[in-house]
């Protein structure tokens, strides 16, 4: 059953809950360390530094997230990070989920920078008014009828300029 799941793509709660309680054993005996694309932890630093709150989102649980932050090739960057929301919120490629995310931490969702590497996130995003920005990785497939972000991509998180 959870390989069927796996194998379909699913990014369902219990199965990223599933994942992170795997982690933790790993992570704890020092096994593994999370690496993170070479931009991104100077990009949350820089944010922090300007007292930007910088939050989470994505399907993998909350407490799996945390692990990967606390056992960074970086060191224990967890208090970075403000807060964090997995699909308990709902899915990332709906606009629903970042207006719950606006109220969740009480900021008028035209007040919120998405950066992504996903351009469907990108465009329920900005489905909620959410100004968004689509980080190019190597998995990044933008078509040219995408959406309004396709005008904001960057190869790089932290040339993101937050007005």
């Amino acid at each position: 059953m959870i390989q069927a799941v796996m194998d379909l793509d699913r990014k369902t709660t219990a199965l990223k809950q599933l994942q992170g309680h795997m982690w933790s054993s790993a992570f704890a005996a020092g096994r593994r360390k999370a690496e993170f694309f070479a931009d991104v932890v100077p990009a949350v630093r820089k944010r922090r530094e300007v007292q930007t709150k910088v939050y989470i989102y994505s399907p993998t649980s909350v407490e799996a997230k945390k692990l990967l932050f606390r056992h960074s090739m970086q060191g224990d960057i967890l208090e970075l990070v403000v807060g964090h929301f997995d699909t308990k919120i709902g899915h990332k490629v709906e606009s629903e989920s970042y207006r719950k995310i606006g109220d969740s931490i009480g900021y008028s969702t035209k007040n919120v920078l998405l950066l992504t590497d996903v351009t469907q996130e990108a465009r329920a995003a900005e489905g909620a008014a959410v100004h968004a920005a689509v980080v190019v990785r190597p998995s990044t497939q933008v078509k040219e009828d995408s959406v309004q972000s396709t005008q904001n991509l960057f190869k790089d998180a932290l040339y993101v300029e937050i007005v």
